[in-house]
């Protein structure tokens, strides 16, 4: 299989051969690992039961998706990802601020991902093989996962899509298996010695909804583009790629997640969780779950990689995708060193995606609201100026920046940081919210709000003439 030699820039419509089932199989068979199931641990890990974990998980990716899969319409019209799509909105040089947000999401999923990969990976070996769970036999599965990570990665989306239509059946296998493994140990409660994290049910509650349900969507929307770019809005309906969006996120997100708070509860995983997981395995399934640890992660994280590659280009585009997706695993792979032998789990998990989440949805919200007032028409090649180095064109704006769409988002990340509540920090919103950690809602409110306020008058004026294209050093 040849390499992926496409970039940032747009796919021809030769080349646009993916359909909605290749949407949901890439969806569900990348989100079967165990960075995403250790989210579903998170809300046992703040002290809730089985009945409130599950609705959590449940309300807040329902929410998420109902935000979030509309995103994937954006990529569907102009063929390329959806930080570069994100320059009708923020200015061909704005659309930065996409590519920064969709680099930090995968980064920090990518390096979540290959952690507790690696984790469970030693854990299983040290019970099969006697390997010793030492800091160095952690950095060499960190290791060799980031490598087969980058494999991945730099051959790109054919080989990734192939990937999760394997795993998306693997998988399953797999986890179902781990339902009878763990079932003789499942316990409706929280883990001992687990109080509300927020000191009573419903803040605690709203936060697991978010950090747990939410985050699980959110996580993609500078993802989703990437996805379907490769599908062709001449063979299929907007309708058609937004319910398979909308489908592979759900059974993608809530299946794993739940499987995560099934076996937290059934090894009383407190404040971690791959030890636990471990310990509480029958020796029957330590071998299928070293399968899973590898196999997901590879593809979760190769997923994100793929993105973080992409991203990385549009940010330097003298850069190839491969060469891009190298530096970016290097990344990763700091972090996850990083992360294991300096931070908590949960607290690292925890502040991560709130923090993310508050910054990307303003963003999200801002693009959105341009997809539906230009009604999916988009000019594609204005979108590719700054990847050649040019100037003009139909998004042009001031010098290649929106400034009311960059402030917007500006403001909007503001006010979502200071309304969140995480293990390291608290905004001074809180006291205005009761302490509920509405960061999620505000940035999103706040962001969409100066937007539509700021582009008022233009959105009701005449649409302009494009601007003639120029080289940039002129």
């Amino acid at each position: 299989m040849p390499i992926e030699q496409r970039g940032v820039d747009t796919i021809p419509e030769e080349e646009r051969t993916s359909g909605p089932r290749d949407l949901i199989s890439i969806l569900l068979g990348s989100n079967l690992c165990l960075g995403v199931i250790v989210f579903g641990w998170l809300p046992p890990s703040f002290g809730l039961g089985l009945w409130p974990s599950v609705t959590a998980i449940v309300t807040g990716t329902l929410v998420g998706i109902a935000f979030t899969a509309p995103l994937a319409l954006v990529s569907l019209r102009t063929a390329t990802n959806l930080s570069t799509s994100s320059g009708a909105q923020f200015g061909v040089r704005g659309r930065l601020v996409g590519s920064v947000v969709g680099l930090l999401l995968s980064l920090g999923y990518t390096a979540l991902t290959l952690w507790i990969g690696g984790d469970v990976m030693v854990g299983t070996l040290a019970r099969l093989t006697g390997l010793p769970d030492t800091g160095l036999s952690r950095a060499a599965m960190y290791g060799l996962l980031a490598a087969c990570t980058v494999v991945a990665a730099v051959f790109g989306y054919r080989l990734l899509l192939r990937m999760s239509k394997v795993l998306s059946i693997a998988m399953v296998l797999l986890l179902a298996a781990g339902l009878v493994a763990y079932a003789p140990d499942f316990t409706t409660a929280a883990p001992p010695e687990t109080p509300y994290l927020l000191g009573s049910f419903w803040p605690t509650w709203l936060l697991a909804a978010v950090a747990a349900g939410l985050s699980g969507p959110v996580a993609f929307i500078t993802l989703l583009g990437d996805y379907t770019r490769y599908i062709s809005p001449r063979r299929h309906t907007s309708r058609t790629v937004l319910w398979a969006t909308a489908l592979g996120l759900l059974i993608g997100l809530l299946i794993p997640q739940l499987f995560g708070t099934f076996t937290a509860l059934a090894a009383r995983a407190g404040l971690d969780y791959a030890g636990p997981l471990v310990e509480a395995a029958p020796f029957w399934y330590l071998l299928p779950l070293l399968v899973a640890a590898a196999a997901g992660s590879v593809g979760n994280a190769g997923l994100m990689l793929y993105s973080m590659g992409l991203d990385l280009d549009a940010i330097v585009p003298r850069a190839t995708r491969t060469t891009a997706t190298v530096i970016a695993a290097a990344v990763a792979t700091a972090f996850v060193f990083v992360g294991s032998f300096e931070w908590d789990v949960q607290s690292a998990m925890t502040s991560f995606v709130l923090v993310l989440t508050a910054i990307g949805t303003p963003w999200a919200v801002i693009t959105l609201i341009g997809h539906m007032r230009c009604r999916g028409v988009y000019d594609a090649d204005a979108l590719q100026v700054f990847n050649r180095r040019s100037a003009g064109g139909a998004y042009w704006y001031r010098s290649g920046w929106n400034v009311a769409a960059t402030a917007s988002w500006v403001i909007g990340a503001a006010v979502g940081l200071l309304a969140v509540t995480t293990p390291f920090h608290e905004g001074p919103l809180l006291a205005l919210t009761g302490g509920v950690d509405c960061s999620f809602v505000l940035s999103g409110l706040t962001g969409g709000l100066v937007y539509t306020a700021l582009t008022a008058r233009r959105a009701a004026a005449p649409a302009p003439a494009a601007a003639a294209e120029e080289p940039a050093s002129a």
